[in-house]
């Protein structure tokens, strides 16, 4: 064997620790039979799954002033499951109003009967046909969930997502839908002069040419679900819920008054949000308070 120089041995060695560094992780299959959950995680010029394990434990019927939204993706992912024709989504609105919660208590719900959940990063959006290829051939039915996505006007991933809705070259498996949260109705900010240059054809105003390209994205999606800020009325019933709720876990009366509904709209002011998870808070502040007692 050639003998080599100690310089140029430690230079190989450095050259084979770089390429190391940019082959594909050794990982091993996820087991989707005792796995529910999993992120998509980049490495190099790829990436892999990497299981999770679920730590939230929300059900459907913990999910406070969302009962239209929940009924909608009920049926929706039920229709999926069962192989029926079903919708891609956005659900869209106020933050903390329930819409990563109720795509998490689907998969509680429904995960015994062969639901699963992927998520996926904004940035890794650029590998979703690696993500489809990784679990097209499983028995088992995957959301591909994009929590909290917003973009800005040109980005790749963008194009990407919009391609795998078109229905183009990155399309879904038939056991693969996709369910987006966002801030954003169309998932691009909005400026005023975005509505500028729209004109009357026939008598009826269309869309401008800014308008309409940043309502294509969120118009390929089958499914719209608004989450809304709630009214003082619906919050303070979110409220009561909670207490009912924790009244039954701990088997204390903890009784409505005044005084507490005074502290809950002075809380929601604090917090500057009517929602179902500002009432989820503040019921555990109240709650502990008065158990303490």
């Amino acid at each position: 064997m050639m003998n080599l120089k100690p310089e140029v041995v430690a230079q190989l060695e450095r050259v084979l620790s770089s390429v190391e560094m940019l082959l594909p992780k050794a990982v091993k299959p996820i087991d989707w039979e005792n796995c529910q959950a999993a992120n998509w995680r980049r490495h190099s010029f790829s990436g892999y799954l990497e299981p999770v394990k679920l730590t939230d434990s929300t059900r459907l019927d913990e999910l406070l002033g969302v009962d239209e939204q929940k009924q909608i993706m009920i049926n929706n992912t039920r229709q999926f499951l069962r192989g029926f024709p079903a919708n891609n989504a956005l659900l869209w609105g106020s933050r903390g109003t329930g819409k990563s919660s109720l795509v998490k208590a689907l998969l509680n719900e429904y995960g015994d009967q062969g639901l699963r959940v992927i998520q996926v990063e904004k940035e890794d959006l650029i590998y979703i046909s690696e993500i489809f290829s990784a679990v097209e051939d499983q028995p088992y039915r995957f959301i591909m969930l994009c929590d909290d996505l917003t973009f800005e006007m040109g980005e790749l991933s963008y194009k990407m997502l919009k391609s795998a809705l078109d229905g183009s070259v990155y399309s879904a498996p038939e056991n693969v839908l996709i369910y987006v949260t966002s801030n954003r109705r169309y998932l691009l900010p909005e400026y005023e002069g975005d509505h500028l240059g729209g004109k009357y054809v026939k008598g009826e105003l269309q869309q401008s040419e800014m308008q309409e390209e940043k309502s294509s994205l969120s118009d390929r999606f089958g499914l719209w679900v608004p989450f809304h800020v709630f009214s003082q009325d619906r919050y303070l019933e979110a409220v009561k819920l909670c207490l009912e709720r924790w009244s039954a876990q701990y088997s204390r009366d903890i009784p409505w008054s005044q005084e507490l509904e005074q502290a809950a709209i002075k809380w929601s002011h604090e917090k500057s949000k009517r929602c179902g998870r500002t009432a989820y808070q503040f019921s555990k502040n109240w709650v502990g308070k008065y158990l303490l007692k």
